[in-house]
């Protein structure tokens, strides 16, 4: 009885520890704080603003995927990652088919010489 309980839970080095998780969100905090202290606080120039942000918010989002998701290269975490990185893929896909459909239809539907007005008055 006790080997099938030990058995269950064979894989516990894939989950983070209580520290892991504590490192992370206090990680979290503060690069939430520096990203609100950098447009509060005006100590980043206007025109760096977004960079400052967007750098910010790709690093919180490698925290969170590493200390949270238990996403990286340990054989306990690669099918975590790879089911990661392909649906991220497909999502890249399916947005950047929307965008193309959405931009051909815009170029093709009506012709750029020819107001809304005139081709009523076609009609």
């Amino acid at each position: 009885m006790s080997n099938a309980h030990t058995h269950g839970h064979a894989d516990e080095g894939a989950h983070g520890s209580l520290t892991s998780y504590t490192i992370g969100f206090l990680l979290s905090l503060v690069l939430t704080g520096l990203s609100f202290g950098a447009v509060m606080s005006g100590a980043v120039p206007h025109a760096m603003i977004l960079p400052t942000i967007v750098g910010l918010a790709v690093v919180q989002l490698l925290v969170q995927l590493v200390l949270f998701l238990h996403l990286g290269s340990a054989p306990s975490q690669r099918s975590n990652s790879v089911i990661f990185l392909l649906t991220a893929a497909l999502i890249a896909i399916l947005v950047a088919g929307s965008l193309w459909v959405m931009h051909n239809a815009n170029e093709n539907m009506m012709p750029m010489q020819m107001s809304a007005e005139h081709a009523m008055a076609r009609e």
